[in-house]
Order: structure tokens, then C-alpha cells, then sequence
């Protein structure tokens, strides 16, 4: 094997015909024979140039509405074929086998049809056979064959043939042949995953899960780390899918803690008014709905200033003028939001540095999608907690019922506990978290954070009281004991939201009773670890 192979011969077969014209026309102009088959060979035709088609060269038809065509020894074999193996040689000669040294093919749209909900028989019909069997052959073979999967391959691969002559490197028939064999395993998991599903198998027996490059990062959560941003197609709105209108590239801690940002705005329905979430280390420090945005926003960012500063905001509604400048009075390191209009990002543009994404819509907080972390040797697999209760769905299990006014905040508490790393208490008021305490070792400890933290805010807005005086508690799950609900009622909470199912519940309940507290039970947990 040499490292420079000739490309004399190409076979084009794509579902995608971006591009290709002018990709023939360029392969055409060195010289390159093509072979193609479909719609491929007529929009070639079409464009004037010599196509030989497919059926030409196995001798037999297209057949089975298309299903059969390139499954045939005389194009397997152009593709396998070690050219420098007499052997391979003499079989070639033998059968009139001729080589094939560039494969262009893209597969059938199946990830795109299951996305617009095309009916079961529709989706098996857009499952490719040819196009993978090939592109698994003219990979293996990469040592003589080139193979591309993506039209953004297109100007590389012609850079390379000018830089060489009509010929391509090993090393870049190398690169051409991980990112086939990555374009399949794709494809594969995205049917395999897709069946699951048609199936409801909870737990299939094998599963895969692919993801395309969207931006390489300069860095992971360190600066020692490597990482890299990779979309899974889902279309889901947030931050894989954004533009971006300014600002610096986003950095692997800013993806993660704007996707944790955005979920939890989420839960907030816009039809029922403005809603904002600032994020600090994927947990949220302020959370809010108001009459207006800029209100929600004010009321979030001083649930904790401190925090807030170089923090992650998260708006349910687009970004309007006023909001626009409430946020740019201190450093913020992302916005995003479902829009904006122009004079906000007029406003945003003075702040280079400050990154906006827009995402023409909210995610689904009801909708199931699979969560995935890997661990050493393995992958643990789940639902996204997507979990939620309603009014009706509550448990008043104290003397003592909540007011409506109570009963919002509670529920209120509830949706953003179920974003705040356990063990986590929320203390929440008039719409607005006004205490969060995340990722403690006990529940004890995070109702002292978060108490600690509404004692700051009075500090820092000049208040009398802690802000927490009457407040909503939410506990993402149960109080084993009754320390930490008598520690968040010390702190000025009024009425609790909790899961319960502690074996404790009526000591629990018992001492909720004797501090005057109004609690209710969900029968369901947040934990988030």
C-alpha cells in the first residue's frame, strides 16, 4: 500500500442532493468516471453530465422498488478489492470487477422521517440497506477507497485531490472512514432506539446512542480536560439547538449550566405569565414570576445577588427592552431566551462579551426523554424526571390546611425544587425563591443554607426581617426526621410540600402540627444527584 491512491472511479448514490452537482462537475472535470443509480444518476444527467448507471455495471435491474440495486458482487467486490493483492487482482480481471475509488453516499432519511411522526411502514421503508453495506465496505477498505457520508466533506475532499493531483492520502481516507463508520453506528442506534420505542421495551437488551459534533471545545468543566458539544437530533429547544447572537463561545460549564437554566423556566407555563430562572453552578439562586419580565428578573436576581454575579439567566418569555437593561447592570455570562426583540438586543450588543441565545420556543418539561451517565465500566439509563402533581394531587396531612395563596407558592416551590441538587430545601415567597439550599449532606444542612441565604437578601435589600418570615418550604424528598422541618419552620416557613413516605411521617407530621406549620404530601420525590 502506498499512501497516495488515485480516485479514477466514483459512485454517487445520495438522499441529500446538496451539493452535488458541483461536486460531479468537479469530479467529472479530473477525469473521474461516475457511476451512480436513482435520482442520483438523472440529477447528474440532468446537469449535463456522463452517468453510467449502476444496472450497467451488476448486469441486473433495479428491483423491489429500489430496495435491490448496489447489493451485488460487482460493487461490493470494486470496493473491497486490496489493489495490491494479486490475488484480489486476478479475481477482479476474472469477473470484470472494476475498482471503485470514491464512494459518495448519504442514507435515507429515516431520523427525519420518524421526527415529522411518518407512520410505522413509512419509517421501515426509509431504513437503508444499500447505503450502510456500502459504506462499511469502502471504510474497511480505506486503504485504496475513499467514502463520504456528509456533505460537508465535499470542499475537503476536493482540496485534497487539487493538493495531490487526483489522488488522496492515507491519513485523509483514514479520517473519511471513522466518520463513516460513526454516520452508521448513528444510524443504527437511531433505528434500533426508534423500534424500542414502537416496542415500549423499558430496558432493550442493547442500546446505543449517537451524537453529531456541533462545537469543539476549548476546554471541559477544566482547563486539563478535553471536551467536545454534541447534539443528539432531537430538535428538543434549548442550547443545542440556539442561535447564538453574540457573545463568546459558550464553554462546556456555560452548556451545561444554560441547559439546566432553561429546563427549569421551562416548568413555568409563559400563557401563565413571565417567569426567570438564574443558574450558578447548574442550581438555581433566584427564581421568580412577576407581572412583567423585568419584574420576574429582579425578583429572581435578588433572591441572591452574590450568586447571580457571572450567573446563567433563563427567561420563558422573549427578552423585551426593559428586561434587557435590568440585566446588563451586572456581569452575566449567558441570556437565554425564546426571542428577544430588537431594541434589547440593541442593548445586549454594547456588552460584547455577554452571550445571547435565542431558541424560538420553550422544551416540553412533561415530554419523556432518555437521561444518560456514564459510570466507570458502564452507563446508567433513565427517564428524565418529567414527573409533576397537580393541586388535586396533594395531601393535606396536617390540622392545619394552606390558604390558596399558600398553596401557590407551595406548588411554586415544588417545580424548582425538582431542579436543585439533593438534598434540597426551597423557601419561597409571593411567587419568588427567597432561600435554596442544594447538594447538602443532609437535609438539616441545606434548610440552614437556605436560611443563611435569606438572612444575606435581607442584608442586602435593607429589610427588617428574613425574607423567609412566612414563607413556602419544598423538600425534594421526605424529612426523615423532624429536625430539618423544624429548622426551615425557625427560619419563618409557614406551610411545607413534601413527598413523604418517610417511616417517620407521623412524628414528622406530629411536630409539623405542634409548630403551627399547614403540610401537604405529593407522593412523589425529585432527588437529583
Amino acid at each position: 500500500m502506498t499512501d497516495l491512491s488515485p480516485v479514477r472511479r466514483a459512485l454517487l448514490s445520495v438522499s441529500d442532493k446538496t451539493g452535488l452537482i458541483e461536486l460531479g462537475k468537479a469530479l467529472a472535470a479530473r477525469g473521474v468516471e461516475l457511476l451512480s443509480t436513482g435520482g442520483t444518476a438523472k440529477a447528474l444527467r440532468d446537469a449535463g453530465l456522463a452517468v453510467r448507471d449502476v444496472a450497467e455495471v451488476t448486469g441486473f435491474p433495479e428491483m423491489m422498488d429500489g430496495r435491490v440495486k448496489t447489493l451485488h458482487p460487482m460493487v461490493h467486490g470494486g470496493l473491497l478489492a486490496l489493489r495490491d493483492n494479486a490475488d484480489h487482482v486476478a479475481a477482479m480481471e476474472q469477473h470484470g470487477i472494476v475498482g471503485i475509488d470514491l464512494l459518495v453516499v448519504n442514507l435515507y432519511p429515516f431520523e427525519a422521517t420518524v421526527a415529522k411522526g411518518a407512520a410505522y411502514d413509512d419509517c421501515i421503508e426509509n431504513i437503508d440497506i444499500g447505503g450502510p453495506a456500502m459504506i462499511r465496505a469502502a471504510s474497511k477498505n480505506h486503504a485504496f477507497v475513499n467514502v463520504v457520508v456528509d456533505v460537508e466533506d465535499y470542499a475537503a475532499l476536493l482540496t485534497e485531490l487539487e493538493a495531490n493531483e487526483g489522488q488522496t492520502s492515507y491519513a485523509f481516507r483514514q479520517r473519511l472512514a471513522q466518520t463513516a463508520y460513526a454516520r452508521t453506528a448513528a444510524y443504527d442506534a437511531a433505528v434500533s432506539n426508534w423500534m424500542a420505542g414502537q416496542l415500549a421495551l423499558e430496558a432493550p437488551r442493547r442500546r446505543a446512542f449517537a451524537g453529531e459534533l456541533k462545537q469543539t471545545l476549548r476546554y471541559g468543566e477544566n482547563s486539563h480536560q478535553q471536551a467536545a458539544f454534541y447534539t443528539d437530533g432531537s430538535n428538543r429547544p434549548g442550547v443545542a439547538t440556539a442561535r447564538q447572537l453574540q457573545g463568546k463561545e459558550l464553554s462546556y460549564n456555560n452548556i451545561n449550566d444554560t441547559d439546566a437554566a432553561f429546563e427549569l423556566v421551562a416548568e413555568f407555563d409563559p400563557a401563565n405569565g413571565p417567569a426567570c430562572a438564574i443558574i450558578k453552578h447548574a442550581n438555581p439562586c433566584g427564581v421568580a414570576v412577576g407581572a412583567t419580565l423585568s419584574e420576574a428578573y429582579q425578583k429572581a436576581f435578588d433572591c441572591d445577588r452574590t450568586s447571580a454575579f457571572g450567573g446563567i439567566v433563563a427567561l420563558n418569555q422573549p427578552l423585551d427592552a426593559e428586561t434587557a437593561a435590568r440585566i446588563v447592570e451586572i456581569f452575566t455570562e449567558v441570556v437565554i431566551a425564546p426571542g428577544a426583540s430588537d431594541e434589547a438586543i440593541a442593548i445586549f450588543a454594547a456588552k460584547k462579551n455577554l452571550r445571547l441565545l435565542l431558541t424560538d420556543g420553550l422544551p416540553d418539561p412533561r415530554q419523556p426523554i432518555v437521561a444518560m451517565k456514564q459510570v466507570a465500566g458502564g452507563m446508567l439509563v433513565q427517564d428524565k424526571d418529567v414527573g409533576h402533581v397537580d393541586l388535586s394531587e396533594l395531601r393535606v396531612v396536617t390540622r392545619l390546611a394552606p390558604t390558596d395563596a399558600q398553596m401557590a407558592d407551595l406548588l411554586f416551590a415544588w417545580k424548582v425544587a425538582k431542579h436543585v441538587k439533593s438534598n434540597a430545601i426551597v423557601y419561597v415567597k409571593d411567587g419568588a425563591t427567597v432561600g435554596v439550599g442544594a447538594g447538602q449532606m443532609s437535609r438539616l444542612d441545606s434548610a440552614n443554607v437556605a436560611a443563611a441565604k435569606a438572612q444575606r437578601m435581607a442584608a442586602e435589600l435593607g429589610m427588617a426581617d428574613s425574607p423567609a418570615k412566612g414563607c413556602a418550604v419544598a423538600s425534594d424528598a421526605f424529612f426523615p426526621f423532624p429536625d430539618g422541618l423544624l429548622e426551615a419552620a425557625a427560619a419563618g416557613g409557614t406551610c411545607v410540600i413534601q413527598p413523604g413516605g418517610s417511616m417517620r411521617d407521623d412524628e414528622v407530621i406530629k411536630a409539623a402540627d405542634e409548630a403551627g406549620l399547614a403540610m401537604v404530601f405529593t407522593g412523589m420525590r425529585h432527588f437529583r444527584h
